[in-house]
């Protein structure tokens, strides 16, 4: 069985899903996929499907009735992992900002250096993002900054979508106790990860906005992340003076 699995979350990414899926599959190092697909009405789902004959046995869908969230999508798709092998389980997005050549980076870095979390940095190395605007750039790496300062965590991208988990950091981690589905459950992963001791590392990447099809970001997502980093320090301590 392989040994490392990507998970690539999708609503409406017709215009993207076979070109991310084949540009991981064609790596040197053996990727599996797993795309969850929240029911998407332009026919995502249907183009996987159609792909797996040829990539068979790497390239897995799971299929999810509706749009629930990043967070949920990430959440039963570490499950779907979990019940399987995997000792290397990856976050990737459908659309090209994150490009599959780093993933070897990411891997190497958990399974030959020793990290239990590697991280795709923006941040770690200056800031490395292309056909951004401005107004998003200074947005994401502030708000990276402020999710740093109040949890104190060492950690440059704290909202990095990007990412290499070891097995064993997601089975420590109460997946069911996972609050936010937004933005913001980037973070809280990191921070749980943290709180338990694993070992993270940054490796700089360089992030490219997605030419085609249209984000998923929001006014919405973006208000959970600011208020969400507050209530999950708060309930930390709380939880940490419990058991003093």
């Amino acid at each position: 069985m392989q040994d490392a699995i990507v998970i690539i979350p999708t609503y409406n990414e017709i215009e993207n899903i076979e070109a991310i899926i084949k540009a991981v599959c064609i790596q040197d190092k053996a990727f599996h996929v797993l795309i969850v697909d929240d029911n998407s009405p332009d026919g995502t789902a249907e183009v996987v499907t159609s792909l797996q004959n040829s990539f068979s046995d790497q390239l897995f869908l799971l299929n999810r009735t509706e749009k629930k969230g990043l967070g949920t999508a990430y959440i039963d798709g570490f499950k779907w992992c979990l019940n399987q092998s995997y000792q290397y389980i990856f976050e990737m997005d459908a659309d090209f900002s994150h490009n599959p050549k780093d993933l070897i980076k990411l891997y190497n870095v958990c399974a030959n250096d020793g990290f239990d979390l590697a991280i795709g940095s923006r941040y770690i190395d200056g800031i490395n993002v292309v056909n951004w605007p401005m107004s998003r750039i200074l947005l994401s790496y502030f708000a990276s900054k402020y999710v740093r300062l109040i949890t104190r965590m060492k950690i440059n991208d704290t909202t990095a979508g990007f990412i290499c988990y070891r097995r064993e950091v997601l089975e420590a981690i109460d997946l069911q106790k996972i609050r936010f589905i937004g933005y913001a459950f980037q973070i809280e992963m990191k921070f749980k990860a943290h709180l338990k001791g694993f070992k993270i590392k940054e490796v700089p990447v360089i992030f490219t906005d997605r030419v085609k099809g249209k984000s998923k970001m929001s006014g919405s997502i973006i208000s959970e992340a600011v208020f969400g980093v507050i209530s999950m320090k708060f309930n930390s301590l709380f939880q940490k003076n419990n058991k003093n």
